[in-house]
């Protein structure tokens, strides 16, 4: 069992809960600055319990959603129940070459044990031309961590950023826990896993938080909490 399927009752409570997260703030950023305008058919890839796919409905995408978790997918498909949401492997989806020519990967492609194949799988299954749009957490930010909550708190590198480092940690706030866990990747390995799969990056963003929840979120102003990344499949 892989561990969003053991967290996924954790995680609907935390996605949807109104403005809890950060995604509430960064996703409008995100959707008009680095994916295109709708076209034929968008691939959501690790959809999770669906909020990107209803965000990507919203917006006039024709999407298909896939993930690992059969607990996630019953949950995205009770919200929009006439949005087709597949349980499959990023590594193996189950679609034809060329079926899509957008592919959206938010939060989710780091989470992948074999980010290599990953992008590989997604590459296959888009369109000359069609374009690959990433949300992740940034490396850097994944590499330290703040020392105090503190706006002007000194931001502290303790793990070696070049290497592929194992992450685990649990969350709670407000009544709610989550437990995140997956690879940490410095940057040059999201750069390699594209340019070996026929992506051209087209657009990096390291975007500052464009809302503060609490005061301190004000360090997200200093250090990136995110990296967005556009590549199109060139060949």
């Amino acid at each position: 069992m892989s561990i969003w399927e053991r967290e996924a009752e954790n995680w609907v409570r935390w996605a949807r809960t109104p403005d809890f997260d950060a995604y509430w703030r960064y996703r409008d950023a995100f959707f008009d600055e680095v994916v295109p305008s709708p076209g034929r058919r968008t691939i959501d890839v690790g959809c999770g319990e669906g909020r990107v796919s209803r965000d990507l409905a919203a917006r006039g995408h024709h999407a298909v959603s896939v993930d690992l978790s059969p607990t996630m997918i019953r949950y995205a498909s009770a919200a929009d129940p006439n949005h087709p949401y597949v349980v499959a492997d990023a590594m193996a989806l189950p679609f034809a070459d060329s079926t899509f020519d957008l592919a959206v990967a938010y939060n989710s492609i780091q989470n992948i044990l074999d980010l290599d194949r990953a992008v590989r799988e997604t590459s296959r299954v888009l369109v000359q031309g069609g374009h690959l749009c990433i949300c992740t957490t940034h490396p850097m930010a994944d590499a330290g961590r703040f020392e105090s909550t503190e706006p002007d708190a000194a931001f502290v590198i303790n793990t070696p950023y070049l290497e592929t480092r194992w992450l685990d940690e649990t969350f709670e706030r407000d009544g709610l826990t989550m437990r995140f866990t997956g690879p940490a990747l410095p940057l040059q390995r999201f750069a390699h896993a594209l340019y070996s799969s026929g992506f051209l990056i087209e657009l990096i963003q390291e975007p500052r938080m464009p809302r503060r929840r609490d005061a301190s979120d004000e360090r997200w102003e200093r250090i990136p909490m995110f990296m967005f990344l556009r590549a199109v499949k060139s060949g």
